[in-house]
């Protein structure tokens, strides 16, 4: 199971976690209070300090580092869509007959690069789908440079339409890479951790007070549980509730764009 399968179970648990943490505190604070010991005692408030802070630290740096990476995967699919629909225009370049076979295979290609975003939510279906995509790069790779030896090219055509392929190809690794990238799962049970030891000292502080607030008790609980959970979302953008599938827009309105495309003179 991932760790975006396990995002709900672990809310929920963190959420109960809370709770039976503050009580644990709560508890602990009262019998020490009944047996006469002070309130707080001396260097409770620097301890309780260091657990909030580091806990607001962690907090921060992984929501930091989880927003940066669901952004840098939005502009790898704008960087794919740019990449593609430059070779598609130069394709162009080569003579006439290696076009239609170039552009036949550009369609395909799209469509395969699509179908495997659309399938993120099944692993053996996306890979699959890689696969065909990958193969279809090595299919227009290999039409294209003899398409670029050939008399009938236009001048520079090698030089301009291969590294925009190249481009095309290796955009395809750096978008398979960027859905891997992730915190170490160590992270998340340190922020859990910190999040339960924070709710202990929160309990033992309130056991001052004769009065048990449920409503700060649920709110913290609720805040705590929410903000591993959004933070969990985000490093899963295709499989979670944030998505970025509407930029994928960008590579339909490609896709579009070739079907619309007038034949060159000569075809």
């Amino acid at each position: 199971m991932t760790l975006i399968e396990m995002g709900p179970f672990l809310a929920g648990g963190l959420f109960v976690g809370v709770l039976t943490f503050l009580e644990v505190g709560r508890r602990i604070g009262r019998r020490r209070l009944a047996a006469g010991a002070a309130e707080g005692g001396a260097g409770f408030g620097a301890v309780e300090s260091a657990v909030f802070g580091l806990m607001g630290l962690l907090i921060a740096f992984t929501f930091s580092g989880a927003t940066t990476r669901f952004d840098d995967r939005r502009h790898l699919v704008r960087q794919e869509a740019n990449a593609i629909g430059t070779a598609w225009l130069r394709i162009d370049l080569v003579p006439s007959e290696a076009q239609v076979k170039l552009r036949d295979l550009f369609r395909r290609y799209l469509d395969s690069r699509l179908e495997t975003y659309r399938n993120a939510k099944q692993a053996e279906l996306a890979m699959s789908e890689f696969a065909r995509s990958t193969v279809l790069q090595q299919d227009i790779w290999t039409t294209a440079v003899a398409a670029c030896r050939d008399p009938g090219a236009a001048p520079g055509a090698s030089l301009l339409l291969l590294p925009a392929l190249n481009e095309m190809i290796d955009i395809t690794t750096t978008r398979l890479m960027a859905t891997r990238l992730h915190p170490p799962p160590i992270i998340f049970g340190m922020l859990i951790a910190l999040t339960l030891a924070g709710a202990l000292l929160a309990g033992h502080a309130m056991a001052a007070h004769l009065s048990w607030s449920w409503t700060h008790a649920l709110a913290l609980a609720f805040v705590m549980a929410a903000t591993v959970y959004v933070i969990i979302d985000i490093e899963y953008p295709r499989l979670g509730l944030i998505r970025v599938d509407a930029v994928d827009e960008v590579l339909v309105d490609v896709r579009k764009s070739m079907d619309d495309a007038r034949p060159s003179p000569g075809n």
